[in-house]
């Protein structure tokens, strides 16, 4: 392998590399949050403190989980029109779409967040424990479209 196409491989590699741990560090937030949001809805009323830890919990997380998405996603751009790894293809078209529901769901437990700090609960614990699945669901089809790649 010539030396120029050897640092290329080396550098996608490590591009790759750590777009994988910044997409494990973001997933991590994105189970926790809403298990923090399962909590702040089970909260009773007049538990001021209890509800006020939470929320610093959430916050602070909510903080630290959207610069880890930031560059988890700056980094895929890059795997993606840099090393054209899969551009144009089904499974490139369906992961894309997958990680665009992500980037919205992100956006929405910002929204949650805003309402619980706003003094509202906007669901009950168990829609909350449901709601906490889908990021689940979402890494499982992503994990197999990105590991077998089936279309």
């Amino acid at each position: 392998m010539a030396p120029r196409a050897s640092r290329t491989l080396a550098c996608m590699l490590w591009i790759k590399a750590l777009h994988i741990v910044f997409v494990a560090s973001w997933f991590a937030g994105l189970f926790y949050l809403p298990r923090i949001y399962v909590n702040l809805a089970m909260v009773a009323p007049g538990s001021v403190a209890e509800r006020d830890r939470l929320l610093l919990m959430a916050r602070k997380l909510y903080r630290f989980m959207t610069g880890l998405a930031v560059v988890a996603l700056a980094l895929g751009l890059w795997l993606w029109l840099g090393y054209d790894l899969g551009a144009g293809t089904g499974w490139m078209k369906a992961k894309l779409g997958i990680v665009a529901l992500l980037a919205l769901y992100h956006g929405w437990c910002a929204r949650l967040l805003r309402q619980f700090q706003a003094g509202q609960t906007p669901h009950s614990h168990r829609w909350f424990r449901w709601f906490n699945e889908a990021p689940v669901v979402m890494l499982l089809a992503v994990s197999i479209l990105v590991v077998v790649k089936p279309f």
